[in-house]
């Protein structure tokens, strides 16, 4: 089997999709692989904003031009070492030490959100001050050491995702922020949006929001409109800060054009809402659905730089990776040497080593006494171990967030 990576312009009848190359939830077809069989096919994929995708030539027509998969990914992952290279934001307090706190206003923040969600869904009065309390606690706790709660943004029960997400959102905004130097009433104003973007979804039906499976091109049409709804529900909210409005109508646009519901294009998008759509795309391509399992944190950030070609602003998705990092704190991450481990703490010179936790040894299959293990003390790639690649926790049955 050979993948290959072409733009829609070259695609032609009798070539297979492996691939749309695409944030599942932004096309509508029900299939992200099929067989083109007509110039009708290729014209939906152009209209749905795609630009290039994935070919499988071993089960359909070839493109000899095309780079294969392999170099694509190569190049990418050049370009992600890159944007990381220079130092990072150390945290003031230890993982250990910040992450009970950490928990605690996670579950508070799901609580309040919970029941805000429920008020919007029955056409109370949503109280946005009680929103104020829990952000500050957030960026607080993201100052002190953003590791903690940016790790417990991806534990979601898929039948609790709306209002799961949106606290997700509310911290990746929040992290994000601080990584841009931005001052502390910007920064509350965004976690503030990034709780309140999605709040449109309640007015969506169950069938369609809950739905076990792909939507269908009418289902994917309703459901977009979540964010007119969103925006209908807090242009009613007294008090809320106009960048809360720009997250919540701006977050499906793309650099492009290509986004929903104004197809707003490079610099129309506020510079926050360009931070929402990146934020809101990774967060949603993590996490796993009924229907779509999420990608680790490594095959996510290389996606983003993937689609920053055309979808998000190259600039900001280059500094959300430098504030996120390759390897995220709770990431579960194989070693050269087999080992599998825990991502415990950045260290500043570079962001490829971190603190990780060894715990497994994934040749012999048997769990290990905990052991930290500062990779940035290696000397070299053949003296000291180093991370090869970022693992999916659900494959080896870890649960990463057990050695935090």
């Amino acid at each position: 089997m050979t993948i290959k990576k072409i733009t829609a312009d070259r695609l032609r009848p009798g070539m297979f999709i492996h691939s749309l190359n695409c944030d599942w939830i932004d096309h509508p077809f029900l299939t992200n692989r099929f067989k083109i069989e007509t110039g009708r096919d290729i014209q939906k994929i152009r209209e749905a904003g795609i630009r290039d995708l994935y070919i499988d030539t071993s089960r359909g027509l070839d493109d000899p031009d095309a780079p294969s998969a392999a170099d694509v990914s190569q190049a990418l992952d050049a370009e992600m070492l890159q944007a990381v290279a220079t130092p990072a934001v150390m945290p003031s307090v230890p993982m250990e030490e910040e992450l009970a706190r950490a928990q605690k206003i996670h579950a508070e923040a799901n609580f309040i959100m919970h029941g805000i969600m429920q008020d919007a869904r029955l056409g109370r009065q949503v109280q946005v001050e009680r929103l104020d309390p829990v952000v500050d606690k957030m960026a607080g706790s993201i100052l002190r050491n953003s590791g903690a709660l940016l790790s417990l943004t991806r534990i979601k029960d898929k039948d609790e995702y709306t209002f799961q997400h949106s606290v997700s959102a509310a911290a990746l905004l929040i992290a994000f922020c601080r990584g841009l130097d931005f001052d502390e009433e910007t920064t509350r104003q965004a976690g503030i949006g990034g709780l309140l973007h999605d709040i449109g979804k309640v007015r969506m039906p169950g069938s369609i929001l809950n739905k076990p499976g792909k939507l269908s091109e009418d289902e994917f049409a309703v459901m977009r409109g979540h964010v007119t709804a969103s925006l209908e529900i807090l242009e009613a909210m007294p008090g809320l800060p106009p960048s809360a409005l720009e997250i919540a109508g701006q977050h499906h646009e793309r650099f492009d054009g290509s986004g929903y519901p104004n197809r707003l294009q490079g610099d129309q998008i506020s510079r926050m809402g360009q931070m929402a759509a990146i934020i809101d795309v990774y967060d949603a391509i993590t996490s796993d659905r009924v229907y779509h399992k999420g990608l680790t944190p490594t095959e996510a950030l290389r996606k983003l730089f993937e689609w920053s070609k055309y979808h998000f602003n190259p600039e900001l998705v280059h500094a959300f990776a430098k504030v996120i990092g390759i390897y995220p704190v709770g990431a579960l991450v194989r070693l050269e040497s087999e080992r599998l481990a825990v991502v415990v703490e950045h260290r500043e010179a570079n962001l490829l080593r971190p603190l990780v936790r060894v715990m497994f040894d994934g040749k012999r299959n048997y769990y290990l006494q905990p052991e930290d293990l500062d990779l940035s003390r290696s000397q070299g790639y053949g003296g000291g171990d180093r991370i090869v690649s970022c693992e999916s926790p659900e494959a080896w049955q870890i649960d990463p967030m057990r050695f935090l």
